[in-house]
């Protein structure tokens, strides 16, 4: 007997909720909006499940579309036409180390602020492909644009990051 639309929606679209908040966040760039982006994205998911006939893999892309969707369709703006590594062979050191992990902490802050700076069009490029690791394939099916240019976007998109990071750095000009 094959699962309820419950069972089979907790199972398909539940692991991705994490990735759906992770985009919606930085969509945003404002918790209270990414929440409520977030819920209407999950209502949506939930009345159109009964025609994804996707399997697991499918499921993440297709959520990732509705929260892209639910973002835009809340702003009524259209976008213009490697994760941080924190484990090694020696992870256990630097949590007990306060120098390594205000180090950390600040590198962070960095790196979020410089995001935050790129345009939509292009934050949306770097947290697709980065934070929630989807191919460059699934971001052009759930963005609707051709391969060559979210290839593109996203090479635009990792110089400009590269750009605002090294303006951030002391001692660096530009």
């Amino acid at each position: 007997m094959p699962p309820d639309k419950k069972t089979r929606f907790e199972q398909l679209a539940l692991p991705h909720l994490n990735r759906a908040w992770q985009l919606a966040r930085w969509l945003a760039r404002n918790d209270v909006q990414a929440q409520e982006v977030v819920q209407e994205a999950w209502l949506r998911a939930w009345r159109y499940f009964d025609g994804f006939s996707g399997n697991a893999e499918d499921a993440r892309a297709w959520l990732l579309a509705i929260v892209r969707n639910a973002f835009y369709d809340s702003v009524a703006v259209k976008p213009e036409t490697e994760p941080l590594d924190e484990a090694g062979p020696d992870a256990v050191d630097w949590r007990f180390n306060p120098e390594i992990l205000a180090a950390r902490a600040d590198a962070r802050r960095v790196l979020e602020q410089a995001l935050r700076q790129l345009p939509v069009a292009y934050r949306e490029m770097i947290v697709l492909r980065e934070l929630a690791e989807c191919t460059y394939e699934e971001i052009a099916t759930l963005t609707g644009l051709p391969a060559g240019t979210v290839m593109s976007r996203l090479s635009r998109a990792r110089s400009q990051l590269a750009q605002l990071l090294g303006a951030a750095q002391p001692g660096t000009t530009r």
